[in-house]
């Protein structure tokens, strides 16, 4: 009998994925110039340019696509929450300038047997980078679809080899009060951020370490050089510009709970049916677009993570 494979709940043909075709266009030529490149290059150099070429565009895991349109590259990078910078989203792009993401480098430590200062360039080298699809929504009830570049969280804690007892990872985030004016003049929030995962969490396998976006590396406003994503959550939950990795057993504080425990939990699910104490949560505004649509449970991934909270 032949092996009937049933698509998940968050797949459709690819080509219905995107419609966007200057994005298509793009990561094609990037393609060909790279392969062009390379034919121009003989001897010891086509090693050398081998082993320092980019990793984007990665390639694109079809098993992760969408059910709406990628939300323009501009729209995205134009409009993103990063308090470290400053609380006007539309401006965080401006003031990162003076943020310095290399070189970087991410320490594991904690609850494992082969803790690890891992340089970020030699990480992302050797760890299985792809590109994903994913919906992001925001607590603040906006929502984007963006193809993200990473590996799965899981690779690294494998890696790292976490003790039994070991139940949840928490991440901290810089503390550059120099280079991020936001962390200087909101001298009241526990810098640095910090976030956390029950193992069980960090382990799925939608959730990624990500270091690239649209076919490219990221953005400093997105959270560069690395970040975490998880998609069934709101945003705040995918801290950003990841310093530490600490493996515990006992659950972690988390940044926003700490700050307004009567508005932030540490799960920080997707769910319409609890309201925000200061605003419904059952629907959700596409940005750069004049669409407001229903939100869905675990932001449409509870019939993959839903178990977890069982």
């Amino acid at each position: 009998m032949p092996l009937i494979r049933v698509p998940r709940g968050w797949e459709i043909p690819e080509r219905q994925a995107t419609p966007e075709n200057v994005f298509l266009n793009r990561r094609r030529f990037l393609k060909e110039l790279g392969l062009a490149g390379l034919g121009l290059i003989a001897g010891p150099s086509l090693a050398s340019a081998q082993e320092t070429a980019s990793p984007y565009p990665a390639r694109r895991n079809p098993a992760y696509t969408l059910d709406r349109a990628l939300t323009a590259e501009s729209v995205a990078a134009s409009y993103n929450n990063f308090y470290e910078f400053t609380t006007d989203k539309e401006d965080v792009r401006n003031k990162v300038g003076d943020f310095q993401i290399h070189p970087w480098q991410v320490e594991v430590r904690g609850m494992v047997q082969k803790p690890r200062i891992y340089d970020l360039d030699d990480l992302l080298r050797r760890m299985p980078l792809e590109e994903r699809l994913y919906r992001h929504r925001c607590v603040e009830a906006w929502a984007m679809a963006v193809p993200w570049t990473g590996f799965p969280l899981k690779a690294l804690i494998e890696e790292v080899q976490p003790l039994s007892s070991a139940k949840y990872l928490r991440f901290f985030s810089f503390n550059k009060p120099d280079q991020a004016p936001g962390q200087k003049w909101q001298f009241w929030y526990p810098w640095p951020y910090f976030e956390g995962l029950t193992m069980q969490e960090a382990t799925h396998e939608l959730t990624l370490l990500v270091a690239g976006i649209y076919g490219h590396e990221l953005p400093k406003q997105h959270g560069a050089p690395i970040r975490l994503v998880t998609p069934w959550k709101y945003g705040f939950k995918s801290i950003k510009s990841i310093v530490t990795i600490e493996f515990t057993d006992h659950q972690p504080p988390t940044f926003w709970n700490t700050v307004a425990p009567d508005e932030y939990d540490f799960s920080a699910n997707v769910n319409p049916q609890i309201p925000h104490p200061r605003w419904s949560q059952a629907t959700e505004q596409l940005i750069g677009t004049d669409q407001r649509v229903p939100t869905q449970p675990y932001n449409g991934y509870g019939e993959y993570v839903a178990h977890l909270y069982s």
